[in-house]
C-alpha cells in the first residue's frame, strides 16, 4: 500500500496540466450530455468506457441525429485512427506489462502519450507502475470531469452556448505543442489545407469525414517526404 501511494505521488506532478485539461473538458462534456436530455450517471459511464474527449462530443451529435451504425462505425474508427499510431510506438513498452497491457492501451489519450513519450520514472520506481499510474490518474481526472459536469448540468441551468469550444481550445493547444516539437510540420499544413477544402466543399454538417480520409491518403502518399525532412531538421519541404 505504500508502495502504491509513493508512486502516485511521484506520477501526480507530472499530470497536473492533464488534471486541469481533464476537469474542465470533462465538465464541459457532461453539461452538453445533459443539456440534450441525458442523465448525469451516463456521463459517467461514458467517460469510464469510451475515454476519448473528441468522440465523446462527437457522440452527443450523434445521440441526438439519425441513428446510422455505419456512419458511427466510420467516424469513431477516422477520428480515432491516430491511436493506431501512438500504439505502435508503445509495443514494446506495452509488452512487458503483462494483463495490465489491455489497461494501458484502452487509456492512451493524446496527452497520456505525450507524458508516456516524455516523463522518466524516479529511480526508485518502477517504470511500469510509474507508466500504469499516469494512465490511471488521467483517467480518473477525465471520468471525475465528466461526472462533475454531469450532475452540475442536472443541478443548474447553464446557457451552452459556446461551451463545446472547449475541445477545440484543447486541439489549438496540442497543436502547437506539435508543431513546437516536431521537426516536419508537413502533415499539419496538410490537414489544415485539406480540411479548408472539405469545407469549402461538402460544408461544415458533413466535412469531417471525407477530410479525415483525405488526410490519412495523404499521409501515407507521403511518408517518405515527411520521414525525409524529420532527418533533414526540419521545415515544409
Amino acid at each position: 500500500m505504500k508502495q502504491n501511494v509513493k508512486i502516485i505521488k511521484a506520477a501526480f506532478p507530472h499530470t497536473l496540466a492533464v488534471l486541469l485539461g481533464y476537469l474542465f473538458m470533462g465538465m464541459a462534456f457532461g453539461i452538453l450530455l445533459v443539456e440534450k436530455g441525458y442523465s448525469p450517471f451516463l456521463a459517467f459511464i461514458m467517460g469510464v468506457t469510451i475515454l476519448s474527449g473528441a468522440m465523446q462530443f462527437i457522440s452527443i451529435t450523434l445521440l441526438i441525429g439519425n441513428f446510422s451504425p455505419l456512419y458511427i462505425i466510420m467516424m469513431t474508427v477516422l477520428v480515432n485512427f491516430r491511436y493506431m499510431f501512438y500504439g505502435i510506438s508503445m509495443l514494446d513498452k506495452f509488452s512487458l506489462m503483462g494483463k495490465r497491457k489491455w489497461y494501458m492501451i484502452f487509456s492512451l489519450t493524446d496527452e497520456t502519450y505525450s507524458l508516456h513519450c516524455l516523463v522518466k520514472a524516479p529511480p526508485d520506481i518502477d517504470s511500469q507502475d510509474f507508466a500504469l499510474a499516469i494512465s490511471a490518474l488521467n483517467h480518473f481526472y477525465w471520468v471525475v470531469g465528466c461526472t462533475l459536469g454531469g450532475v452540475l448540468g442536472s443541478l443548474v441551468s447553464f446557457n451552452t452556448a459556446g461551451i463545446d469550444f472547449a475541445m477545440t481550445a484543447l486541439f489549438v493547444v496540442v497543436a502547437v505543442e506539435q508543431w513546437q516539437q516536431t521537426d516536419s510540420h508537413l502533415p499539419a499544413v496538410l490537414g489544415v489545407l485539406i480540411s479548408l477544402f472539405s469545407l469549402l466543399i461538402v460544408g461544415p454538417q458533413n466535412f469531417t469525414l471525407p477530410a479525415v480520409i483525405l488526410i490519412i491518403i495523404a499521409l501515407f502518399a507521403l511518408q517518405k517526404r515527411i520521414v525525409k525532412i524529420k532527418k533533414d531538421g526540419g521545415g515544409l519541404e
